[in-house]
């Protein structure tokens, strides 16, 4: 059978045909290789194609490394939603923010695809048997694909892997193998096992399959931008037939090994290459502050990255702690293709990103996808991601069952009904219980705008960082008398209001005993003059621009002010 790809070797340039048990290059010995495939026919004849074909991981499958895709084992993979997160984006003034939602895989996460591709070629390959190592996603994805297509895996998962995803993986029949150790040495043993019996393992950025697969991630995106936005202004100018797909400017993704950055560079490349698209876009890699080895290499400029021996962090996905060459190829990738960098977040800033993404998009993400977003938080207030850029964050994985860690205390309040109480006076015992769970013991926030959609934003703010009852006011009389009625912990005000302005609200809170001691944080939308910074002086307690939320200095603040 004539192949339509063949593998590469980094290191001597070898062109060989693929097989998935010829790990090494034939010439050199190395074991970093990647699929060619022939992009020039490609380039024209990939696009019309694709009109007839459902949108599917498999619709690229000239850009797969399996020659025919076996539709038993599908499960339906790729194909995924390119979500606007449009709440997100005005809080963080990002007005083209996207979310690419890995939830919605087969089994709930982007490691799907790398299953589908890998188990297709094996199931090829007529291999039976095979060996993984994992932090938990890729053991259910490739034990899914398995049952499917009839093939025995081994998986050999770390002890910090949640007992969730152990109990998922061994229903389909996986063969578990509980590592007490780092994840890093759980590869280890794994390699061990697999070399003793002659097995296949998956090697992560070494393995084919599983780069190849990643692309798809890429050729989605491009796709769809292409459809929501059109393409690209560059693509566009004085061009009779416009490039049909768009490159997004960043796209971010939380890192552990780096296998996802690896393949998605790989699949815009391949795209920009065959014309599809008209530049490469920048990628920022994300890990926590506890296993962070590729984070400390960019920082020091280094083209290697030391190893994390003990990782200390509680999203145990994401402990790799040595990347090996693979940081290698991505930083040189960084520096030569679209640009990129590396960032690193805290278990804590992730924790929290997962409160923004649940109240403020409806997504409920698991710590590792919330690793990506609380990146993004921090590159965009440092300037390094500019907010009018096209940014496409992964959204990697599904909601597991959430811990007491995440929710903190108070997360859900009881109501408790005594039998005779059903009998006795069932109206009125049924009203005492549900008063108490609408008990005012929130801190109470008034809201004042005449912008219903920045009132709704900030109430979506403020209800992602925490329990509070909120008021809103749409005009300074109305904001006034519920500061009266209500007596606030704090008014979150906008200067900038017909009839009765801001700072006229100011004056008349101030000039009332009953509401001169509430603090005040104002905002607004434009620079105020030294005139009226003047005004405000000894009236407020902060002064906020909108579109600058996400600041943590304000946000503490505003915790503190409601205790």
């Amino acid at each position: 059978m004539k192949s339509h790809f063949y593998v590469k070797c980094l290191d001597c340039g070898l062109e060989a045909p693929y097989a998935p048990l010829s790990v090494n290059c034939s010439r050199c010995g190395g074991e970093w290789r990647e699929a060619r495939y022939d992009y020039a026919t490609l380039k024209t004849s990939l696009p019309q194609k694709l009109r007839e074909r459902p949108f599917i991981l498999w619709r690229y499958q000239e850009l797969l490394p399996v020659h025919a895709p076996n539709p038993d084992i599908t499960l339906g993979e790729g194909g995924t939603p390119l979500i606007r997160a449009t709440n997100l984006g005005m809080m963080l003034g990002c007005p083209n923010l996207f979310i690419k939602d890995e939830r919605q895989g087969p089994t709930g996460s982007f490691k799907d695809r790398q299953a589908a591709v890998t188990i297709a070629a094996l199931k090829e390959a007529g291999i039976t048997e095979a060996v993984i190592a994992s932090t938990g996603n890729v053991a259910i994805a490739y034990s899914a694909y398995a049952a499917r297509a009839g093939i025995k895996l081994w998986a050999f998962l770390t002890s910090l892997v949640p007992a969730e995803k152990m109990r998922e993986v061994a229903i389909y029949g996986t063969q578990v193998v509980k590592v007490t150790a780092s994840y890093d040495q759980a590869k280890q043993v794994a390699a061990e096992f697999a070399r003793q019996r002659g097995l296949y393992l998956d090697r992560g950025t070494r393995s084919i399959p599983s780069v190849e697969a990643m692309k798809t991630v890429a050729f989605e995106i491009a796709e769809q931008l292409g459809s929501i936005l059109g393409p690209s202004q560059a693509a566009s100018n004085g061009n009779a037939n416009p490039i049909p797909w768009r490159a997004p400017d960043w796209y971010v993704q939380a890192v552990s090994g780096g296998l996802g950055p690896v393949g998605v560079q790989k699949g815009f490349h391949e795209l920009h290459k065959m014309g599809l698209i008209d530049r490469i876009p920048a990628i920022a890699g994300v890990q926590t502050e506890g296993c962070a080895p590729m984070v400390h290499a960019w920082r020091e400029q280094s083209k290697t990255a030391r190893p994390i021996r003990s990782p200390k962090t509680h999203i145990a996905t994401l402990s790799t702690g040595t990347p090996g060459r693979t940081y290698t190829l991505l930083q040189e990738r960084f520096l030569q293709g679209g640009g990129g960098t590396f960032e690193s977040v805290s278990d804590a800033e992730a924790f929290r990103a997962m409160h923004v993404l649940a109240k403020m998009e409806g997504l409920s993400i698991e710590p590792a996808a919330a690793v990506a977003f609380a990146g993004l938080f921090k590159l965009l207030r440092a300037g390094k991601i500019n907010s009018t850029d096209v940014i496409v964050v992964n959204c990697t994985g599904h909601t597991m069952p959430i811990e007491p860690i995440i929710l903190g205390k108070g997360w859900a309040r009881n109501v408790v009904l005594s039998s005779q109480t059903a009998y006795d006076t069932p109206e009125e015992g049924l009203l005492a219980a549900l008063s108490r769970v609408t008990e005012d013991k929130f801190p109470k926030v008034l809201i004042v705008d005449d912008h219903p959609e920045a009132r709704r934003l900030i109430m979506r703010i403020m209800q992602s960082q925490g329990n509070y009852t909120l008021f809103e006011a749409s005009n300074g009389l109305e904001a006034i008398d519920l500061a009266q009625r209500q007596h606030p912990n704090l008014i979150i005000l906008d200067l900038m209001m017909p009839e009765m302005d801001g700072f006229a609200v100011l004056d008349a809170l101030k000039e009332n005993p009953d509401t001169a001691d509430i603090p005040v944080i104002v905002v607004t939308a434009r620079e105020l003059t030294a005139q009226e910074k003047q005004r405000l002086h000894g009236q407020i307690e902060s002064l906020m621009q909108k579109g600058g939320f996400m600041d943590d200095e304000l946000l503490n603040e505003i915790r503190s002010l409601t205790k």
